[in-house]
Parts: C-alpha cells; sequence; structure tokens
C-alpha cells in the first residue's frame, strides 16, 4: 500500500536459525572478511565541500542527453536545458538512493532468511555497505542537486516481488543479482563519462562496494541452484526474465517528463527508436546476463528473452576483470586524491615561506 511519505506491503519470509557455526564456504568467508576490511566512512573518504552545479552535476555533453536532437528538444530555451538536466540528474540518483534503500531492506531480510550462517556473515557486512550509500545518495540529491524524485513503479515492483515472496533465494536473485547488477552497470557509465569531482568519488567508492555485493550473489546462488528441479529452476528463470523487462524500461524516465510538462509519448518513441539510447540499455545488461548464466539460470526461454532484448552477447562479458576494474578504479580515486592534498599543502608550505621571507 502507497503512502504518501512512504511504502509498506506484508513480506512472506520466514526467519531461519542455524546452529551449524562451524561448516563455512571458504570464498563466502573470504568475502566476509573483505566485507569487514573494506567499511569506510563516507565524512572522511568523501570530499563534500567539492562545489556541484545543480544545474550542471555530470557535465554531461548535450548530445549524450537522451532526448537530445527530438522535436521536444528543439522547443527548449537554454534555461529550459539547465532546468532538464537538473531534474534528469535527480531523477538518476533519487533512483539510485530507492535502490539503495530496497538493497539495505533487502540484505536484512537475507540475514534473517538465509539457511545457512556464512550467507547471513556476510550480509551482515551488506547491510552497512547498503546504508552508507542510502545515507551518501539522500545527502547528494539534498545537499548538491535540491531535489529528489519518488521511486520508479518498475523498481518498486521487482522490489515488491522479491520481498513478497517466502523463497529465501528470491530476495537474492532480485537485488544481488538483477537490481545491483543494473546498478552497477549504470554506475559505471556515469562514472567514466563524468569529470566532476564529487560525483566520480560516490559513484567510485559505491562500485567497490557494490562489486563484493554481486559477487556474493553470485557465489551463494550458483552453489543453491545446482540443487534445484527442473521446476524450480524454471521458476526462477520467469522470475529472471520480468525482473530483466522491468530493469530495461526502468531508465525511460517518463516522471520526468510527465513532471516538466513534456509530451510524453513523443520523448519516449524518440527515446526507444533512438540508438544512443538502446545502446545505454544494451549496456546496462552488462553485468546481469554473464551472472545469470553463471548462476545456472540459462534455459532457452531466458535465452530467447534476452535475444529479443538484444543483450545475448553481454553472456560473455568477463564479471571478474570488471570487478577488479571497480576496486583499482576506486583505489586510484583515493591514490589521486591523496597526492593532490600533499601537493596543495606543499604549495601552501612555500607561500607560507615565502611570505615569512619577505617580512
Amino acid at each position: 500500500m502507497d503512502h504518501k511519505d512512504g511504502w509498506n506491503f506484508s513480506g512472506g519470509a520466514d526467519t531461519q536459525f542455524t546452529w551449524d557455526y562451524e561448516d563455512g564456504r571458504e570464498r563466502l568467508l573470504a568475502l566476509y572478511q573483505k566485507g569487514k576490511d573494506k567499511q569506510w566512512d563516507s565524512v572522511t573518504r568523501i570530499d563534500w565541500d567539492a562545489d556541484v552545479d545543480p544545474f550542471d552535476v555530470m557535465g554531461t555533453p548535450e548530445h549524450m542527453i537522451s532526448i537530445y536532437g527530438s522535436r521536444q528538444w528543439r522547443k527548449l530555451s537554454d534555461a529550459n536545458k539547465r532546468e532538464l538536466r537538473q531534474h534528469l540528474a535527480s531523477w538518476e540518483f533519487s533512483q539510485f538512493l530507492h535502490g539503495e534503500q530496497g538493497a539495505l531492506i533487502t540484505s536484512a531480510r537475507i540475514v534473517e532468511t538465509v539457511p545457512d550462517m556464512d550467507s547471513k556473515f556476510y550480509a551482515a557486512t551488506q547491510v552497512m555497505d547498503e546504508a552508507r550509500h542510502a545515507e551518501i545518495f539522500s545527502r547528494f540529491l539534498h545537499d548538491k542537486i535540491g531535489m529528489v524524485y519518488p521511486i520508479n513503479p518498475h523498481l518498486q515492483r521487482l522490489l515488491q516481488d522479491a520481498l513478497s515472496d517466502s523463497r529465501w533465494d528470491l530476495a537474492y536473485l532480485g537485488m544481488q543479482v538483477l537490481i545491483e547488477g543494473l546498478a552497477l552497470a549504470a554506475f559505471g557509465v556515469l562514472r567514466d563519462r563524468t569529470d566532476k569531482p564529487l560525483p566520480k568519488q560516490i559513484l567510485a567508492y559505491v562500485m567497490q562496494d557494490e562489486a563484493r555485493h554481486v559477487a556474493f550473489g553470485r557465489l551463494a546462488l550458483r552453489d543453491y541452484y545446482a540443487q534445484l528441479s527442473d521446476k524450480e529452476r524454471a521458476e526462477r528463470e520467469e522470475f529472471v526474465i520480468d525482473g530483466c523487462y522491468l530493469m530495461r524500461d526502468r531508465f525511460r524516465m517518463q516522471e520526468v517528463w510527465e513532471t516538466l510538462g513534456y509530451d510524453q509519448d513523443e520523448c519516449l518513441e524518440y527515446m526507444d527508436k533512438g540508438e544512443r539510447v538502446r545502446s545505454f540499455r544494451t549496456h546496462l545488461f552488462s553485468r546481469i546476463v554473464p551472472c545469470v548464466k553463471d548462476i545456472g539460470l540459462w534455459g532457452p526461454r531466458v535465452r530467447d528473452a534476452y535475444s529479443e532484448m538484444g543483450v545475448l552477447r553481454m553472456a560473455d562479458v568477463d564479471l571478474s576483470t570488471l570487478m577488479r576494474d571497480d576496486e583499482d578504479i576506486a583505489e586510484r580515486e583515493d591514490s589521486d586524491r591523496r597526492e593532490f592534498a600533499a601537493r596543495s599543502k606543499e604549495v601552501e608550505s612555500l607561500i607560507e615561506a615565502g611570505e615569512h621571507g619577505a617580512a
């Protein structure tokens, strides 16, 4: 049931305790250790003093805006275009925020419902990660962009589907594979495209955490799905297909066109036909498709659905390499900031020494 300031519905999960504390899977326990080691504080790691122009948050070139060249675009004044940039940035980061709250609730649900202790251990570290991500995106939206959009209905439906089901693995599948996988790809596009320091930092650091989360989902679900019957596996594949169509349509931004009073039908038709948007949507599945294949949900219906979406070729993407790159980029961001701070301190010392010498 929807409310103005919130959303609630009945979940069907069963709480599971286990008294087996000794036999844990080495790979998951290694991720748990990494999750503990990699905790960080958004207040100190991120440079919140960096300036952000709310009307040019990401520095996106005009030709990269989804409706660039359309009839609606040609009607816009310079002031309208600045307003549009703010709304698009707000919409993107708002959906990231809502997704992170969904991930926070889902990872807490995983702690409660997953039957094995090693998964409970790791999911507990993810709860803290997701709380930090929600905190970061909320602060960025309120302090730097100045507006927040409501949750997109496609994302809302997938969250409800994943959290309403009594089967513990559906929360994993919906969040760790589909929602987190798509978010990782979207974060990566924005991180690599922007030259704005603050959003680049935020995206790089969040992606460093998210890479571990997707790895967690892969490990846990691969082991579990290998034991399922054909009927049970087919049910999960149906969930994947429905969820992927929802994720594909999530980035149509119809809430922006409606809020700004644009011709929605024209904007959506232009986006659906445009090569730029189709290419972006295809890239969004670069983290999902190989993960779905890896965990064993790769029957004919799934392959046919991905072929129809034009993303089947993404099955050959090397997820391990992508996740190593995510880790490395975040570490380089830290290194670059430390180097810049050291140089700034050196320059200040030289200036101060010069002033004393002149005196």
